[in-house]
């Protein structure tokens, strides 16, 4: 189905075992490598750029080098050769005119909603016909053109609910706004919700019609709407302003999907960990402890957690802590990637390790 992925079906199957917790004939793990120089090809040559901006929004020079980046690599075991057009994590607020600044490696955006008045709620609105949505639709396509049958395009990076609200106010505004205008932000975050799942939906129609499987930055897949549900504002209110707040608009937003993996992060928002795993339609969490905190065995009771309320997680290790990760957690549900993997013999040792892992 895809040249960089042509046992993509076997895989799509590993991965939708591993959303219920099962295994099809071995657990799911993800790593890969540079292939060797002779195997290389080409990269577009580099282009000076006279701002920043420019760089981000240059949709067939980005298309050009992920082709000849994703070309490059081995995708072993169960990785998958994913790009997906990323403008910035604050994005979707983008859409609504908020105005957005590139840097290096990121970029964010400034607040537009200078207070609650009914007049100045209803100007707020998403619109296709924006600057960076068309951006977004440009990169979408040239992402589309140069992978088809070669590599798979997911949808964009994109946070609605209490993020993009944060985003339209500035996040310590909001958290004084929750007490002083609770209502207000409860319709704005609802109406919020609904928008997200509409575009969410406008651009899966538009992979699937291109022939993609779901995915996005975080690249696992599925049959069906696959999504990375989070809400990192939640790190700065109380549990229960959480409950009151956030939490309905969440599930909303899981219940629109087939399969979601709930990225959970930094350790502000680890107390929400027991709650989320109640909801039926989180099947899996992406906890990230945060910079310099990261080291799975300082987290064991948080995965162990986890897999006792029957649901999956994705994590990161070295392959030097293979067999110790190996001897601590059983691998049902477990979507394990694997760092620091440099050549073809050391991914064939992992897989025969994998594979006796019972």
């Amino acid at each position: 189905m895809f040249e960089l992925k042509p046992d993509f079906e076997k895989v799509l199957e590993r991965y939708e075992a591993w959303w219920h917790c099962e295994i099809v004939d071995r657990p799911l793990f993800c790593l890969n490598y540079l292939k060797d120089y002779d195997d290389h090809v080409p990269w577009p040559a580099p282009k000076n750029y006279t701002a920043i901006k420019d760089r981000w929004l240059d949709a067939e020079h980005i298309a050009e080098n992920m082709d000849a980046t994703l070309r490059n690599v081995v995708f072993f075991g169960d990785a998958l050769p994913i790009t997906w057009p990323n403008l910035g994590p604050e994005i979707f607020s983008a859409f609504y005119g908020c105005p957005l600044s590139f840097g290096e490696s990121t970029s964010w955006t400034e607040p537009i909603l200078a207070d609650w008045h009914p007049e100045s709620v209803t100007e707020l609105k998403l619109s296709r016909s924006n600057y960076y949505f068309q951006q977004l639709e440009k990169l979408t396509d040239a992402l589309l053109e140069k992978g088809r049958e070669k590599f798979i395009v997911g949808y964009t990076d994109m946070h609605g609910g209490g993020d993009a609200v944060a985003a339209f106010r500035d996040p310590s505004t909001l958290c004084m706004d929750l007490i002083d205008y609770p209502q207000e932000v409860k319709a704005l975050l609802h109406r919020i919700t609904t928008e997200f799942l509409e575009l969410y939906d406008y651009f899966h129609q538009k992979l699937s019609a291109a022939g993609m499987p779901s995915t996005t930055w975080l690249g696992a897949t599925c049959h069906g709407k696959y999504h990375v549900p989070s809400e990192d504002f939640s790190a700065l209110v109380s549990d229960n302003m959480f409950n009151e707040f956030f939490l309905d608009e969440i599930v909303r937003e899981c219940q629109h999907m087939d399969k979601n993996i709930y990225h959970l992060d930094g350790p502000g928002a680890l107390r929400y960990l027991d709650l989320l795993l109640e909801i039926p339609e989180i099947h899996a969490i992406q906890w990230v402890a945060g910079a310099s905190r990261d080291y799975w065995m300082d987290w064991i009771e948080v995965y162990q957690r986890i897999q006792k309320a029957g649901k999956g997680f994705w994590i990161e290790i070295d392959i030097g802590d293979l067999n110790t990760f190996m001897d601590t957690f059983p691998p049902k549900g477990v979507w394990l990637n694997i760092s620091n993997v440099g050549d073809k013999d050391s991914a064939n040792a992992v897989m025969k390790a994998v594979e006796k892992w019972r």
